[in-house]
């Protein structure tokens, strides 16, 4: 009984899981409806609620705003919209940091979280997987001898927080797997194996 239990467990909780992460992810961008008048609201229209029309809005919405970003007037509002809210004091230390973080993350020209490494930590004896986010350079750079990076190091199982430290280079593997198969290994404490292809010579031998 306790085995067809456990095997039961493991069809069910993946499921409903991924169930309940797609309400709630199809809930909160349904609420961009709100945007539109109650006369084009589909309870209106057809007398039933359609979940899921949110998400074709939002769809709508950001590409719309690429696409216009990509025009001279589009540049033009932004550059007015961005100088309007750098002058509000406190909204736009708000702004600002969360515009940096996005422009560094979601930018195509961006090295960031593009390398998954293996690092010391939290001793010597010890390996940890994570991402390269910058290069020391500047002010940081100038009191380090050697090529240093900065790097993420996510805890388990929840990978939207960790540790952020600056490591020697030469200290760090680089493994040739993806982002993806790194995030799927840290959220599974270890469960699935990051997978890829053959891992280069440590640096420690």
């Amino acid at each position: 009984m306790k085995k067809y239990l456990l095997t039961g467990l493991l069809v069910w909780v993946p499921l409903g899981i991924t169930i309940w992460v797609l309400r709630l992810t199809i809930g909160i961008m349904d609420q961009s409806l709100t945007l539109l008048p109650d006369s084009l609201q589909s309870e209106r229209l057809i007398g039933i609620h359609l979940p899921g029309l949110g998400v074709i809005l939002t769809v709508v919405i950001v590409a719309g705003t690429g696409l216009l970003a990509h025009n001279v007037l589009g540049q033009r509002l932004l550059g007015y919209w961005d100088g309007l809210l750098n002058r509000i004091p406190f909204v736009n230390a708000i702004y600002k940091s969360v515009k940096q973080v996005s422009d560094t993350l979601l930018s195509s020209d961006s090295n960031s979280f593009r390398k998954v490494l293996l690092v010391r930590y939290p001793h010597p004896e010890a390996w940890s997987l994570a991402f390269q986010t910058s290069v020391a350079d500047g002010e940081i750079a100038a009191h380090m001898e050697g090529d240093y990076v900065g790097v993420f190091i996510p805890t388990t199982p929840s990978p939207v927080n960790g540790f952020y430290f600056y490591v020697r280079k030469t200290d760090t593997i680089e493994l040739d797997i993806s982002v993806d198969v790194a995030l799927k290994s840290i959220i599974s404490m270890g469960v699935v194996p990051p997978v890829g292809n053959a891992l280069p010579e440590s640096n420690f031998k």
